[in-house]
């Protein structure tokens, strides 16, 4: 998979994980299309890339405005006419989340409204470009938090961060990213699903243990390997991880 002239769209890439993924992306040669709901954030993200001398232009983008999807990717085909790589990895975890009984409805619902139905949006707003790059990519950025079995596994780390909001729309993101990658198994798009492991970032409150390059690793890895994994899986770096 030859690196220049490859047209990468992140979402939710003004700061954090997806921040560095354009950063490290950009540095490989993709032209890098910055999503970002936030017009201010999201300019200065573009601007801050442009000058370490990246290709990158600031895509406005809200996962829960359909216009703003529809617009975004009437942008994209009438400037680029494609994309190759789309990573959704726009998310996030709300205070009012927590276990079965007691988590904020509200706070459940707009988690979903992100997590899971708004990148399913934005996924069918932009498959179309996608389509059109022959051999483009999906990479949809979950959780191990989504993953039913080690939830499932009082033994495991985190066994105790039962988040009813945040993982079980990390476990629908997982799903969608399946069934996705079936519907595309003959077009030649492979569909990706990434855990960039415990980070460091704003929707943690900066308390995970690796720093941003260490979660962007197996996200880069799935944009620019040549054969990274075979379509419908669930990895990070330490390898294959569990439904």
């Amino acid at each position: 998979m030859s690196q220049p002239n490859r047209i990468t769209l992140v979402t939710g890439a003004n700061k954090g994980i997806g921040l560095e993924v354009a950063r490290q992306l950009g540095k490989a040669g993709h032209r890098i299309l910055l999503g970002a709901r936030d017009a201010g954030r999201g300019q200065a993200a573009a601007d801050t890339l442009r000058g370490e001398g990246i290709d990158v232009r600031f895509v406005p983008l809200d996962l829960g405005d359909t216009a703003s999807l529809a617009r975004a990717a009437a942008d994209i085909e009438a400037n680029e006419g494609r994309i190759d790589v789309l990573i959704n990895n726009a998310g996030v975890a709300l205070e009012g989340d927590g276990n079965a009984t007691t988590a904020n409805l509200d706070a459940v619902r707009r988690i979903f409204d992100t997590n899971y139905f708004g990148t399913v949006a934005a996924t069918q707003a932009l498959l179309p470009l996608v389509k059109k790059a022959g051999d483009g990519r999906v990479i949809n950025v979950s959780s191990r938090l989504g993953s039913i079995t080690l939830n499932a596994d009082p033994g495991w780390d985190y066994a105790a961060v039962k988040l009813v909001g945040y993982n079980a729309s990390k476990a629908a993101l997982n799903m969608f990213s399946v069934i996705l990658a079936d519907e595309l198994k003959d077009t030649g798009i492979t569909v990706h699903v990434a855990c960039p492991g415990y980070t460091a970032t704003d929707l943690n409150g900066n308390s995970g243990p690796q720093t941003v390059e260490e979660g962007a690793e197996e996200i880069v890895r799935l944009a620019t390997a040549a054969n990274p994994a075979p379509t419908g899986s669930f990895t990070g770096k330490e390898g294959p991880a569990p439904w």
